[in-house]
């Protein structure tokens, strides 16, 4: 059994679901959720291989595999690492989410916008509007004052283009 099946299994010796379509979205979105944290944990693994080792180079990690991992697998990712072209498209990405900073700024940290949009309409007493859900998450905290010129830009667009669409339906 693969081990990708194996974790969904132990999670869903754990869950249950009334009915077909629940299971198959749950898996959806377990399935991106492993992808993003194996990710992220990867991401770590060289971070402290890189330290811990004192060296930027991959194949130099090869001897400070992680207690969990299987010394093979790790001697396989190390060796992908150091191919030139994994580099070069690391650096690329960097640089790319280095050009732009503000292009995913946000506040709301690992909150997911329903979550805020739920928690705006329970605190209004009614459904938010877009508006109101991009402000909660794009404003200082206590302050009127957006993160970034380009969400204030994305804002004042936002309120135009509305304004625009349903300029005299108001009547």
């Amino acid at each position: 059994m693969e081990v990708q099946e194996l974790l969904y299994q132990m999670f869903m010796s754990n869950h249950r679901f009334t009915c077909r379509f629940d299971e198959a979205w749950s898996r959806l979105v377990w399935t991106m959720t492993a992808r993003s944290n194996f990710k992220h944990l990867l991401y770590n693994v060289r971070k402290d291989a890189q330290k811990v080792s004192r060296s930027a180079y991959p194949t130099l990690w090869r001897e400070r595999a992680p207690t969990w991992m299987r010394r093979d697998y790790w001697e396989t990712l190390c060796n992908i690492w150091a191919v030139e072209r994994w580099q070069q498209a690391s650096t690329i990405m960097k640089l790319n989410r280095a050009a732009n900073p503000e292009a995913n700024m946000h506040t709301s940290g690992s909150v997911s916008f329903a979550t805020h949009q739920s928690r705006l309409e329970k605190e209004l007493k009614r459904p938010p509007t877009f508006q109101e859900v991009f402000d909660k998450t794009h404003k200082k905290k206590g302050t009127d004052q957006y993160i970034s010129d380009r969400a204030q830009e994305v804002a004042e667009s936002y309120s135009q283009q509305m304004t625009e669409k349903y300029a005299g339906e108001e009547e």
